[in-house]
Parts: C-alpha cells; structure tokens; sequence
C-alpha cells in the first residue's frame, strides 16, 4: 500500500478508536455550519480547523470501514500515478472543497447539526480514478454489474444529486460528496493545464 494512503487509513482508525473511547470528541472537530454559535447560544461554532478536522472523524464502523476500503481501493493508484506530494494536496483540497460545499448548503437550509467523514475526500479519489484509469471496471455493491469507472463516477455523481436535491436520503451529505468531487475535477484540470502529469 502507498505511504499516504496507508497514513491516511492509519490516522482515520486510530481516530475512530479515540472517538469511541471519548464521544465528545466530536464536539469541537465535526464540521458545525457558520450560524452554529449564534442559534446554540455559542454551545458548538464553527472553527477553520473543522473544515479538515470532521474528515477524520465516522459515526460507526460500518461508516469507517466502507471510507477506508474505498480510500484503499481508488486511493492507491492514484497515489503511484501522481506521486506522494501531489496525492496528498488532492486528498486534502477535496475534503476543504466538499467541507466548503456542506456548509453552503447547511447555509442556505438554517440547519444546525455537525458533518462527519471522510466521503468527501474519497468521492474526490473516485473520479481520480476515473480520470486515470477510464476504462477499469467496477461496481455498487447494490448493483453489481461491473461498468467502466468514467461511467460509474457519472452514474454515483448523478445518484447523489438526486438524493441530496430530493432529501430521500437523509442523514448522509450529499453535497460534501459532490463537493469532493468539484474539488477533484479542478485539481485534474489544473495539473492538466499547468502542470503536467504523465
């Protein structure tokens, strides 16, 4: 496994195991919407460090372990194509960008309540992936007909759209997924653009 990826995936769980050992954890570094202080009566804020920190934090094994599964799966790649520095700004910018996006929609929607995971970072890995090896096969679990993973990436993308727009899904944040995957596309685009990826 590559060297961040592996860190990555060590950093999570090693997380998750103290946010189980101390639930208030969460408190402090899951990522509050900007008029959090102000309707709590300043119980829980907003805080610049949340827009990494809620990234590192899951609410329950089944959430970490399919995280990091996904991490491993598109991440590793990734990370022997692109090299270890340039892996770990993509990580890191579509987790800020998917963080960027949850709270513009918590904005708009007034809603109170924290965000956590690392979603928006792996969404991001997944069109990487899709970017650089277009025609390797993959599948949902819940639909297991191995397709092209360009044609994946579109057909999730377009899944979580449609959950995040009709709320049918709720508890799970769409748009921080969407968000990661923004982030991807504009970091491909630059490096496609100015500075060259073999």
């Amino acid at each position: 496994m590559p060297p961040v990826t592996r860190t990555l995936i060590i950093a999570n769980v090693v997380v998750y195991l103290v946010q189980m050992a101390m639930p208030t954890l969460v408190v402090p570094f899951a990522l509050w919407p900007l008029g959090a202080a102000r309707a709590t009566g300043g119980q829980v804020s907003f805080e610049a460090w949340q827009l990494v920190t809620y990234a590192f934090l899951h609410g329950g094994l089944a959430h970490i372990a399919f995280n990091m599964f996904a991490l491993y799966m598109f991440g590793s790649p990734f990370e022997q194509v692109v090299g270890q520095r340039r892996y770990t700004i993509y990580y890191f910018v579509c987790v800020v960008t998917a963080a960027i996006a949850q709270l513009s929609v918590m904005q708009l929607s007034g809603a109170i309540y924290p965000s956590i995971g690392a979603s928006g970072g792996v969404f991001g890995l997944l069109l990487a992936y899709a970017a650089y090896f277009p025609r390797n096969k993959v599948f949902l679990i819940f639909f297991p007909v191995p397709l092209p993973s360009r044609v994946f990436v579109f057909i999730y993308a377009a899944i979580e759209l449609f959950f995040g727009v009709t709320g049918t899904q709720e508890g799970v944040a769409h748009f921080a997924h969407l968000g990661g995957l923004v982030g991807g596309i504009a970091m491909i685009a630059y490096w496609r653009n100015f500075g060259r990826v073999r």
